[in-house]
Parts: C-alpha cells; structure tokens; sequence
C-alpha cells in the first residue's frame, strides 16, 4: 500500500486519537472522511476558505466543527492528528504551521486507510470516467445483496443520501482518484486503498494541472495495475485502448468488458425514458438477459457492467446484481433532473471533459427523444479552463441545439497563462460550424438572459460543469415558474 515515506508517517500515528484536525475539509472525500471519523466518535474539526453545496450541509449534519480560512490558530488546542487535503499548498499558513508543529499528520488516502480500511476487503473504481456513478451502484447492488457494504464516492448517492456510508460488512467500495494525494506526496491517491478489486472504466488524459501528457496519465494507471498480484480482481472497460494498454501485464485475473469490446458485453441494449435495458454478453453466450437500470445512457450501462463483471467475480449472483440494478437511484449532479417548468425540463450534470459532455448529451437526446436540447458548460476545471481540449470540445455538443458557454472559469493566483486558455469564442464558432447554435456568453448572467429568450415548451434545458455554475439552474428554473 504505502511507500517508506507513508510508512513513517503512518508509524507517527498516536496510539490513542480522541481529536483529529481536517485542513482542506471542504472537498468531497474530506468532508466524507470527516463524516466517518465523527460517526466513528471522534472530536472532528476542519477548516477551509470556501464550502459549496452538496458539501456544507453533509458536513452540518455530521457534527463536524467548521472554521472558516486557514490560519496557525486552527491548530490551538493542538488536535492529537491533523489530515492535509490535497488542494492544501505547503505555503498554506495553516500547512506551514502544522509542519512546525509536532503535531502528526496524514494526507487524506493515508487515513482512510488507517481507520477504514485496512481491515476490510476494499473494491474500487478507479478512471477517467464514471468513477462516481459505477462506484455508487456497486455499493448500492451490495446493499440490496444484504452485504451492509461501506462507501466513499465522489458524489451524493440518491440511495443513501449521502457520499459515504459506514456499514458492517467485509467490503469498502471507494472511488479510486487518479488526483494527486498532498503537497508532501504527489503519487495518485487510489495507490493507497490496497483494492482487493478493481475496475478501470476508462484512461483518457486529464488533469492537465498535475499530468504533463497521456503517457504521464498512463504510468499512475500502470502503477496501480503494477500493486495488483495474483490475489486480486481488474476489471478493465475495452472499449477504452488505453485502459486495456496499461493493464494488459498485470498480475491480478483481469477480466474485459464493454459495450462493443471485451469478454463481457452489454448487448440488446434499448435506452428510453424509464432507463435503459440490456443482457450481458460473455463470448458468444448470453449470461444475463433483460436487465433493468433506472437511470439511462449507454455510458452508464457500460458502468453497470463492469460493477456486474466484478461483482460476480467475488461470488455476488447475477440474479442478485441485477435486483440491485433494477432499484439504483442514481447520484445528485448526473444527469439529474432538478425540475420541470413552462414546459421545459432542467437537468444538472457535472460533465467537464470532452468524452464525458459527448455521452452525457446522448444519453439526454435518448431519453428526451425528439426534444431540442439547450445545453449551458462552464469550462472550471483545470483542465477544460486550458486549450487542451479546444478541438474535442468542438465535437462534443453535436447533440445539442443550442450551446452556451459561460467565461472561462477564473481562479485567484491563476497557473495558467493567458495564451493556455480555452477561447470561448473560437469554440463557438467552431461548434456553429458543426450544427448547433453556440454563443460564448461574456457572463453567467447573459447565459441566463439567452436561455430564458431562447426556451419554449418542449426543451431540455442542460446545464454542466463541475461546481456550482453561479446557482444558474437554480436561477433559470425560478424564472420559468416565475413566467
């Protein structure tokens, strides 16, 4: 699991902990390891600058203690152990004063593993894409199976109304992040989980503020495959080349799957409004037939597969995944549809990369067929706020009728250079020139002047990004109930 340097800190640990210090609490898996540690009945504290919705209220109703900034004074009374996030810079002064300090601390993977899960079998989902969604469904199918799993996942879980669970069965099903751990450890956080199995969803290059290229990508997937022995389970998407590529010499009993490559397949698939349906394929047999999950999209079936593949692997029937299947809610922020009014139906999804908004689109134009799609992005991420990604985006709202990008997200201190970020307008232009409408919108407000102009009874309004988009659906659907 851990190196020599984790290993220390580890070994740092006192052997009788009653008060731990969160800095950085306000991101998911922090506020969900908040959570656990106060229901475990620990004395949590933790600070941060900004706290967003979902998040501010998981943490008020878990008893965590908020401080608002970051500051040495945090540190007073000295908790018994401090856990660092990773968007915590060393020149954070609340940092600077822990590492003076003799106070031990821990990055975010480190503890949960100490207190979570080193004493559970731990199945992870790890990749570019659908990490949230499949990890959600693999535990809810868990819990459907009677196995009172536990749960970390980067998003609300409808089923469970929350982002984590404690449960008191063998498995700890966690969302395996290739995001880098802390500032004193920029290995990928899921080289810490110790997964007894796995699934790799997708390799896609991502991350552009802490990964050069796709072949830096590449290697913390490989590293990961690398920890994998003969004992373990990889469950690897071959629809995605990459993701066969980086795991094609593991160790571990690697089984394939997707919707047009693999040893399993998803076949007969049909997607409307009630979900979509699909059998499962293995070679040139049908091992499963029929089987309904609520939520629709081909990506999402391609998630709900590999969750069948490994799953059964550990001796979970497929009778039992697909009941599991069939009642699976879904997770706050994809694809959900937050209200209807004047005719016009408002989703939120948290798509930001290229490949995500593309499948994200499809699975709308699915399931609202022969509806015009009006669909608002905001580039926040580090990644879609660069260039990388100027001539995928292009192709990725050629399902929708109307595109509106908001400004290019700014943040204070910004890394990037005015020459690495995307152009909005160029996009636009470049996006019009495949079919849809598109405006680059000098503000969220015109966004929400344009929207309101252009909806009529029938459309399908999308709004995506992967913060809070200035509350914009919020504000659109009170305007149309307003009309």
């Amino acid at each position: 699991m851990a190196d020599s340097q984790s290993a220390s800190r580890l070994a740092r640990i006192p052997a009788s902990v009653s008060r731990v210090h969160l800095v950085g609490v306000g991101g998911t898996a922090m506020a969900a390891l908040a959570g656990m540690l106060a229901d475990r009945g620990f004395s949590v504290t933790g600070s941060d600058n900004q706290l967003y919705e979902p998040t501010l209220s998981l943490l008020k109703n878990s008893r965590v203690e908020l401080m608002t900034g970051f500051s040495p004074a945090n540190l007073s009374p000295a908790p018994d152990l401090a856990v660092v996030g990773n968007v915590i810079v060393p020149t954070n002064p609340e940092a600077v004063a822990l590492i003076a300090s003799p106070i031990p601390y821990l990055s975010m993977p480190e503890a949960l593993w100490h207190f979570f899960l080193k004493d559970r079998r731990v199945l992870m989902v790890a990749g570019t894409h659908g990490k949230t969604t499949s990890t959600a469904i693999m535990a809810h199918v868990l819990e459907a199976a009677g196995r009172d799993p536990s749960l970390l996942v980067g998003g609300v879980a409808s089923d469970f109304g929350s982002n984590y669970r404690l449960g008191g069965g063998e498995d700890f099903v966690i969302e395996g992040d290739e995001y880098d751990t802390a500032f004193f450890d920029k290995g990928p956080k899921f080289l810490h989980y110790g997964a007894r199995g796995a699934i790799i969803t997708a390799v896609e290059f991502d991350h552009a503020d802490i990964y050069r290229d796709l072949d830096h990508v590449k290697s913390s997937f490989r590293a990961l495959v690398e920890q994998m022995d003969a004992s373990r389970v990889l469950a690897v998407c071959a629809d995605f080349p990459h993701a066969l590529e980086v795991s094609a010499g593991t160790r571990s009993r690697r089984l394939t799957y997707g919707l047009r490559e693999g040893e399993y397949r998803a076949t007969e698939i049909t997607v409307g409004a009630d979900g979509a349906r699909f059998s499962v394929t293995r070679g040139s047999d049908r091992i499963h037939e029929a089987i309904h999950l609520p939520i629709g999209g081909r990506m999402n079936v391609a998630n709900a597969l590999g969750v069948y593949v490994l799953l059964n692997a550990f001796g979970v029937s497929g009778d039992e995944i697909a009941a599991g299947l069939r009642t699976f809610k879904g997770v706050v922020r994809r694809q959900q549809v937050i209200g209807e009014a004047a005719g016009v139906t408002v989703v939120d999804d948290f798509a930001h990369h290229p490949t995500a908004i593309g499948v994200t689109l499809e699975a709308i134009a699915e399931r609202f067929p022969g509806r015009r799609i009006l669909a608002a992005f905001e580039p926040r991420s580090n990644t879609a706020r660069r260039n990388v990604f100027q001539d995928a985006f292009a192709a990725a709202f050629d399902r929708a009728s109307r595109v509106y990008l908001g400004p290019v997200y700014f943040k204070e201190n910004d890394p990037i250079a005015p020459g690495e970020r995307l152009e909005t307008g160029a996009l636009a232009s470049a996006i019009g020139a495949r079919g849809p409408h598109a405006a680059a919108c000098a503000s969220n407000d015109e966004i929400l002047e344009r929207m309101l102009a252009d909806a009529r009874d029938g459309d399908v309004a999308l709004f995506m990004s992967n913060g809070p988009f200035d509350g914009l659906k919020e504000r659109f659907l009170a305007a149309l109930r307003d009309k």
